[in-house]
């Protein structure tokens, strides 16, 4: 088994999730008492969120940088960053170190093809759904057509992301917001919907629509997982 490493702490809510993840799957590939093998460094997300907020992507490149580079000094064999929104300066890690980096994007996406569907809604924060980083993966690799909401219903994820996911704060009020938005999305066609950041699967699961969900650190960590266990090179 190859070792993982997470680039984790956007937000430690989420972080936690990853570690379960890739555990669980650990067990169900393996048996037995198998678990993951991995090494987590975790940033202080209010210097993250303070940086994201001044759009100063160079910094949080940088510092992303900084993080994979001390996971390959660890010994990881594969690097994941546990976030959605912070792959928006994934080159920083790709180019920075010389072991595979995972990307979040490009697992959702291969997930989405598994299924079958064509044309997904995508939720997150306001720059998952607005910079081309994630959309252009998800339309130039997999041919997916994608839905985001309108500027109202953006700021309204953005919004309770920000001001409460990412704080553990998980309403039912929230909850019945998104799920609005989702419908709406549904009516213009959405056969799934993406919940592109790493908090939303707390707040929404998939008994609470009628169209599938994609949880990213779900699937990021089961695909990394399996290519710890597969990969013999």
């Amino acid at each position: 088994m190859k070792t993982i490493g997470l680039i984790g702490g956007m937000s430690w809510e989420s972080s936690k999730l990853y570690y379960e993840f890739l555990n669980t799957r650990a067990k169900e590939m393996l048996g037995g008492s198998h678990s993951a093998k991995c090494i987590m460094v975790s940033v202080d997300f209010a210097d993250i969120e303070r940086l994201t907020f001044k759009g100063d992507w160079e910094a949080i490149g940088l510092l992303m940088k900084q993080a994979a580079q001390q996971l390959e000094r660890a010994g990881a064999e594969l690097i994941l960053l546990c976030t959605n929104t912070i792959h928006v300066v994934s080159d920083y890690i790709s180019e920075s170190v010389a072991i595979p980096f995972l990307h979040i994007a490009t697992t959702t996406g291969a997930s989405i093809k598994e299924a079958g569907l064509k044309k997904v809604a995508l939720l997150g924060t306001k720059f998952t759904m607005e910079k081309a980083f994630y959309t252009k993966t998800l339309t130039n690799d997999f041919g997916l057509e994608v839905l985001i909401p309108d500027a109202h219903d953006k700021q309204v994820v953005h919004d309770i992301i920000y001001n409460e996911l990412v704080k553990g704060q998980f309403t039912n009020t929230s909850k019945q917001k998104v799920i609005e938005i989702i419908k709406r999305l549904q009516r213009q066609g959405a056969e799934g919907v993406i919940l592109g950041c790493t908090e939303l699967p707390i707040l929404i699961s998939e008994v609470d629509v009628t169209i599938p969900t994609f949880d990213t650190g779900k699937i990021h960590a089961h695909k990394a997982i399996e290519w710890s266990i597969t990969n013999k090179s």
